[in-house]
């Protein structure tokens, strides 16, 4: 029999890309990691991770074995719960950034919220600058957003590297003249980063689009308005990524924080949890 805690540390390790992270997220010692890697390579009798240097990514038993270790965990955590919950859990109020509510993350909180009945769970997109603002006025529990690369005050960060786009079908010529932008309203991190990084480079620069959703700004880029800077996760097939050599580098001085308020309940530290796991499988895969 598979042991979970052992499971636990080799998912970890997957998805933190090293065992010094994973141990962070386990509450292990990097060496009680490994040892723990070792008893489950014997266990199954064949390796499981590869190891080069910090560098760590797993065997083909390896990848096999992942998708049943997510499983068993997942099912070891609801019986778990379901088992030891009160009849009422009362309510975490979750904050998140527009482009991460788009993505996977509407799963993954459906997930939760199913294995946790006696939980309401009230889940709110909306710019950084609002989220932030209500976390630290109590009005939320829990937030996952974009900030300033840096700053101080959270459970987890990871780096977040945002590419000027334009469409792919619809090309503008951007090599001289005013720059139509498109991006949120005033305010946001990504729109405020844009106008810094034009005028630093000397270029003119104006609002051809402002929407209050991604959906909104990806489809303006993709139909040719303008352009827009977007994370990795929100670049879609109709997108094409400019370059340095065109004079729009990345911009990598932002971040992706969760921070919860200091009075959090065990439910929203759970929560946290998962998201912080999330958070982190998404950045071992744009690695």
């Amino acid at each position: 029999m598979l042991d979970l805690e052992l499971l636990r540390s080799f998912v970890s390790v997957v998805d933190a890309g090293g065992f010094t992270r994973a141990g962070e997220r386990v509450h292990r010692t990097q060496s009680t990691v490994s040892q723990q890697i070792k008893r489950l390579e014997d266990d199954v009798g064949q390796p499981l991770l590869n190891r080069n240097g910090k560098d760590v990514t797993p065997t083909e038993a390896g990848e096999r074995l992942l998708s049943y270790a997510r499983r068993l965990l997942a099912l070891a955590e609801e019986a778990r719960d379901v088992v030891a919950r009160p009849e009422s859990e009362g309510a975490v109020r979750l904050g998140v950034s527009e482009d991460f509510a788009a993505y996977r993350l509407a799963k993954l909180l459906a997930t939760f919220a199913r294995s946790r009945p006696g939980l309401r769970l009230d889940v709110r997109a909306d710019q950084s600058t609002y989220l932030r603002r209500d976390i630290e006025r109590g009005d939320l529990d829990l937030a996952l957003l974009k900030r300033d690369a840096g700053e101080k005050g959270a459970i987890a960060v990871w780096p977040e590297k945002v590419h000027w786009v334009t469409s792919k079908t619809q090309p503008l010529d951007i090599s001289s003249g005013s720059v139509p932008l498109i991006g949120f309203p005033a305010g946001c991190l990504y729109r405020a980063r844009a106008i810094h990084a034009l005028e630093s480079a000397g270029r003119s620069w104006h609002m051809a689009y402002t929407s209050s959703g991604l959906a909104g700004i990806q489809a303006a880029v993709a139909a040719g308005l303008g352009l827009s800077i977007l994370s990795d996760i929100a670049i879609q097939p109709g997108h094409r990524v400019l370059t340095a050599k065109e004079g729009f580098a990345p911009i990598d001085k932002t971040e992706v924080a969760l921070m919860a308020s200091p009075d959090a309940s065990p439910a929203t530290l759970r929560l946290a949890d998962r998201l912080a796991e999330f958070c982190d499988s998404v950045e071992a895969k744009a690695a």
